[in-house]
């Protein structure tokens, strides 16, 4: 901690590793003033949605804290659309021009299969490198999923998997047809692939929270025509029943085992 709080500059490293980790808060991009800011690497800029979801723009730059303030610029301009609040900037001895933008490229393909995170990057470049380098850039990039892990970031985690032991759970409605299961998960509730939604959205439901992350998800085709494509980790049983019947629910009641059990009972 930089400056003696957690709200402030933060710096991360590994050992025997050359990069380095910084986390910057937004409000201070502007006074930055340090050596190891000047440099290139690459960025991760966190946004919180209205909807309680999370998002992330991956960049790249050869100098990372003016490409910062140009964000700042283009947001106060009006032509950035979405606003994030701390800043993460991965930098390294001898990274040049190519090597970030292949980091940028493995970094935004690995967000967006890991799914927790729209991943706001909208292109990047499919960059070839010496075949010497590519060993040593996956390894950085190994270091870099650490670091943002370690600073409870889950942009680079797999949505859970079952196990052979896990307790599914059932979320239905014979009036919408909805037919959902899944599972609690480290990070709240995680739904699985081939789950159908609710065709109805209740009319009190629209504009609430869970409503615009339902949108969201169809906008990202995470659900589509329907049904859910993959397995999504929602952070709260609540959030998934809502979002798999069409309205406010409570998922602790409204999950229940294939017993009839509730959630809340076991």
């Amino acid at each position: 901690m930089v400056n003696g709080t957690a709200d402030s500059i933060m710096t991360a490293e590994l050992s025997n590793w050359s990069g380095k980790a910084i986390k910057i808060p937004r409000t201070e991009i502007q006074t930055c003033s340090r050596d190891d800011v000047n440099s290139a690497g690459v960025y991760l800029l966190f946004c919180q949605e209205d909807d309680g979801s999370s998002s992330v723009y991956i960049g790249e730059a050869e100098n990372i804290i003016i490409r910062l303030r140009q964000h700042l610029q283009e947001y106060k301009a009006g032509k950035e659309k979405f606003y994030w609040n701390t800043a993460v900037i991965f930098t390294g001895r001898d990274l040049n021009k190519a090597l970030i933008r292949y980091i940028e490229d493995k970094l935004v393909k690995s967000a967006r299969e890991c799914g927790r995170y729209r991943v706001l990057t909208k292109n990047t470049y499919d960059t070839s490198i010496k075949e010497s380098l590519v060993a040593t850039m996956e390894e950085f990039i190994d270091n870099i999923k650490i670091l943002i892990s370690t600073m409870n970031y889950n942009v680079f985690v797999p949505v859970p998997k079952a196990e052979d032991n896990t307790q599914y759970f059932f979320c239905s409605s014979s009036k919408s047809e909805a037919d959902a299961k899944g599972f609690v998960s480290p990070g709240g509730f995680t739904v699985l692939k081939g789950s159908k939604v609710s065709e109805r959205i209740y009319p009190v439901f629209i504009g609430h929270n869970y409503h615009k992350q339902r949108m969201q998800l169809e906008n990202d085709g995470i659900i589509s025509e329907g049904v859910f494509q993959r397995d999504y980790e929602f952070n709260s049983p609540s959030a998934a029943s809502a979002v798999v019947l069409g309205r406010s629910s409570n998922g602790n009641v409204e999950w229940k085992t294939k017993d009839n059990i509730k959630l809340k009972d076991i």
